[in-house]
C-alpha cells in the first residue's frame, strides 16, 4: 500500500472515531465509532466529534457480556465507519487502531493479528487478537484493516501485551437485536475454590444502581451458581440471566471467611432483591 493510500485509509478512521466523555466538561474517556451516518454510535453519554463538534448523546442499548453500547445523537449526514467481516481475518494480516489514548485526539498505532477466537479466562466469546498498542482511551475505538474497514472494537489489553476486540461481526448482532440484556451489576473473575476441584466469580466491582447493589451482593463475594447451577465459566452467569423468564433468580455465594453457602434472591424487573 502506498503511503498516500495509507494517509486516506487513517483519516477516513479518523473522522469515524469519536472522543465518549461521562458528562458536560468532563474530560475523553474513550472513544467510539460512527455506526451509520444517521447518528448510530458503538461504545459509552456525551461525545465530541474528531473536528470540535459536541453533541448529548442517549445510550440505546447495553451489553455488558461483550461490553459492547450503542449511542444515539441527534445529527445526520455524519461520516460514517464502514464495517468489514471480522471472520475473514486471517493471522498475520496488517490492522491499525485508531482512538484518544490519554488525551491524544486521533492517535495511530498498527499491528497485525494474531489470531480470532475466545481468550482463557473470558468464557465463550471469540476475539480478535492483535498486535497493536493500546492505552486507556482507546477502548471503543476501531480496529481496521489494510482498508480501512472496522472488523472490530478496541476493549482491553490481554496478558503479554496483546490487543483484544470485540469482533465486528459481534457488534452487528448486537445492533440488529435492539435491545439491551439483563445484567447482574457486577464485573466478575473467574478463580478456582480452595478445593481445585470447583469455580466460581469473584465479585471485582458492583454497580451501585444495579440488582447486585439492591441485593447486598459484596465486592469479594464468591458467586458459585444460579437457580441449582453452578458456574463453570463467566459466561454461564450471562447466559443463566439471559435464560430466567420471570425476573426473579436465587444465586448461591460465599462471603468472608467461606464458612457456609449463602443465598439471595434477585428480582431484575424492580431491582429488590432479599438476602440470606
Amino acid at each position: 500500500m502506498a503511503d498516500r493510500d495509507f494517509g486516506e485509509v487513517t483519516e477516513r478512521l479518523r473522522r469515524s472515531t469519536v472522543q465518549i466523555s461521562s458528562g458536560r466538561g468532563g474530560r475523553g474517556s474513550g472513544s467510539g465509532v460512527i455506526w451509520n451516518s444517521d447518528g448510530l454510535i458503538v461504545t459509552n453519554a456525551h461525545v465530541a466529534m474528531e473536528d470540535g463538534r459536541e453533541y448529548g448523546a442517549q445510550v440505546r442499548a447495553r451489553d455488558s457480556r461483550r461490553d459492547l453500547a450503542s449511542l444515539e445523537i441527534s445529527a445526520s449526514g455524519l461520516p460514517a465507519a464502514v464495517a468489514g467481516d471480522s471472520n475473514s481475518l486471517k493471522a498475520g494480516e496488517l490492522v491499525l487502531a485508531i482512538g484518544n489514548p490519554l488525551g491524544f485526539i486521533g492517535a495511530l498505532t498498527t499491528g497485525v493479528v494474531y489470531s480470532l477466537g475466545p481468550l482463557r479466562g473470558l468464557g465463550r466469546q471469540q476475539w480478535v487478537q492483535a498486535s497493536v498498542r493500546l492505552a486507556p482511551g482507546n477502548s471503543g475505538g476501531p480496529l481496521a484493516d489494510a482498508q480501512g474497514r472496522v472488523i472490530g472494537l478496541n476493549t482491553m489489553i490481554a496478558a503479554g501485551g496483546l490487543a483484544l476486540a470485540v469482533p465486528s461481526n459481534a457488534v452487528a448482532e448486537f445492533l440488529n437485536r435492539g435491545r439491551s440484556r439483563a445484567t447482574l451489576g457486577v464485573t466478575v473473575r473467574p478463580v478456582l475454590l480452595e478445593n481445585r476441584q470447583s469455580l466460581a466469580l469473584l465479585v471485582l466491582e458492583v454497580a451501585p444502581s444495579g440488582p447486585a447493589a439492591a441485593a447486598s451482593i459484596l465486592i469479594g463475594d464468591l458467586l458459585l451458581g444460579a437457580n441449582g447451577r453452578a458456574f463453570r465459566s463467566v459466561d454461564d452467569l450471562a447466559d443463566e440471566i439471559d435464560a430466567v423468564a420471570d425476573g426473579v433468580m436465587t444465586f448461591e455465594f460465599l462471603r468472608g471467611d467461606r464458612a457456609r453457602r449463602r443465598q439471595v434472591t434477585v428480582r431484575f424487573g424492580n431491582r429488590s432483591a432479599e438476602a440470606a
